[in-house]
């Protein structure tokens, strides 16, 4: 109401618009996946992947690189952590747009009330990348996007709602409090 009006006042109506976010939706068949136990962040050989390996997997799939291990035209491969299970589907929702942190943590709300209901996942990703350029930053330094630009934050969740929380920042920008 009020605010939207005071806002709109210092632009010109030909200079804003509002936007939505554009959503999309995809399916990955026969993925393989990292197993995970939420009480092992260090991951355990022969039993669970670590915080580090899924990371590094995860970055994988937003990106679409293979996981099968063959090389071709290039010299590096990469192959899903171990141990590992195939899973059948997976979905992949990408919110694209600038979302306030009230609808994060909704998205966050929702994704919990998964589990409320028996499923066979086991546990679930919600990844927030932050712009490169951001004005936001974490305590009183400014945001080092100039020298590198990583911002962004991702939930583990699990079954049991246990959760683990990982956070990326650049080399030139202050640890999150």
């Amino acid at each position: 109401g009020a605010e939207k009006s005071t806002l709109m006042s210092y632009f010109p109506k030909d200079q804003i618009r509002a936007l939505k976010p554009k959503v999309t939706f995809s399916t990955v068949r026969d993925l393989q996946c990292p197993v995970l136990q939420s009480s092992d962040l260090q991951g355990k050989p022969e039993e669970s992947c670590s915080t580090e390996e899924l990371f590094e997997w995860l970055g994988a799939v937003w990106n679409q690189v293979r996981l099968d291990n063959e090389s071709s035209s290039f010299l590096s491969t990469y192959c899903c952590p171990e141990p590992s299970t195939v899973v059948e589907k997976a979905f992949m929702c990408t919110i694209t747009g600038f979302i306030i942190p009230e609808k994060i943590i909704q998205l966050l709300e929702q994704l919990c009330c998964y589990f409320g209901e028996p499923k066979l996942a086991y546990w679930l990703t919600l990844t927030v990348h932050g712009f490169a350029d951001s004005p936001v930053s974490w305590r009183e330094s400014e945001h080092g996007f100039h020298k590198g630009g990583e911002n962004l934050y991702n939930f583990v969740i699990f079954r049991n709602l246990d959760y683990w929380l990982q956070m990326a920042v650049g080399a030139h920008d202050d640890c999150p409090p």
